[in-house]
């Protein structure tokens, strides 16, 4: 059935005006890592330009991106790997013995700013002598994706008739066996879900690298601070590092769009 054209014009307006605000910052940010210092601060904006590389050869050339890079890639991946691995037994627990108790303290955990756990991590890593160690961010980091990958997940098997796992238990398999062999594979919508989301947020976080890491182990987000001083900002390279930092995880996204939106779509409706 085709659309009457006033309908579709309508469509297209409102599809504007909703997604203007949102892509708006990105492509101003896209557009500024092209422009030099003076093109960035003109007033009024300079829409047309002669765009240049400086900015992205500063990140890669001058700020070791590649390595910056590395850490985030070890970070982010074994804090989702440890958390998928508390996680889900965590998450069907509470879904299948009904532990609403332990649901709502994850979720405050979840809720809590950052900031209120850095300093008693700095004061045990600091005892520890764990500082600019990967073990330090890893567990930090752990405190954003394990609380996520829980929420989503309890969530999502609650959805999951319980009869499934009942008739396999029949059969003679364990409750622990049901759930490798029955549960996990049905979850995996839900579980691309959980692990995008959470390799996200750790893969943007700042302030435990900024606190917690030293040289050895900082990650890609003090990529972009290291642009800013006391005397000036270089908005084209703190532009491009951001473009950098940003392409991943957009990437990883777009590659994963579909089983992300049926996840949170399953996971919302239970039944």
């Amino acid at each position: 059935m085709k659309l009457h054209p006033l309908r579709k014009l309508g469509f297209v307006l409102v599809l504007v005006l909703i997604a203007g605000p949102v892509l708006f910052p990105f492509v101003w940010m896209l557009a500024s890592s092209f422009k030099t210092q003076v093109d960035i601060i003109a007033w009024p904006p300079r829409f047309l330009f002669s765009p240049i590389l400086e900015n992205y050869r500063k990140v890669f050339q001058e700020q070791n991106f590649l390595k910056y890079f590395i850490n985030s890639s070890i970070v982010g991946v074994t804090a989702v790997a440890f958390s998928l691995l508390l996680g889900l037994p965590a998450a069907y627990s509470i879904a299948r013995f009904k532990q609403k108790k332990l649901s709502v303290l994850i979720l405050v955990a979840r809720l809590m700013p950052g900031i209120s756990f850095l300093m008693p991590w700095y004061i045990i890593f600091s005892r520890l002598k764990l500082m600019d160690s990967y073990a330090a961010l890893i567990l930090s980091h752990m405190l954003i994706a394990l609380p996520i990958v829980v929420w989503i997940m309890s969530s999502y098997f609650e959805t999951i008739p319980v009869e499934m796992e009942e008739s396999a238990m029949v059969d003679g398999a364990t409750r622990q066996r049901a759930f490798l062999s029955i549960i996990l594979p049905v979850s995996s919508p839900g579980i691309v879900t959980a692990v995008t989301l959470s390799f996200i947020f750790s893969w943007n976080n700042f302030m435990f690298s900024q606190v917690l890491s030293m040289e050895r182990t900082k990650t890609l987000p003090i990529a972009v601070y290291n642009f800013v001083s006391y005397a000036e900002v270089d908005w084209g390279a703190v532009m491009a590092a951001a473009v950098a930092i940003m392409a991943p995880a957009i990437i990883l996204t777009m590659i994963f769009q579909k089983y992300v939106v049926k996840g949170l779509t399953m996971g919302a409706v239970k039944g």
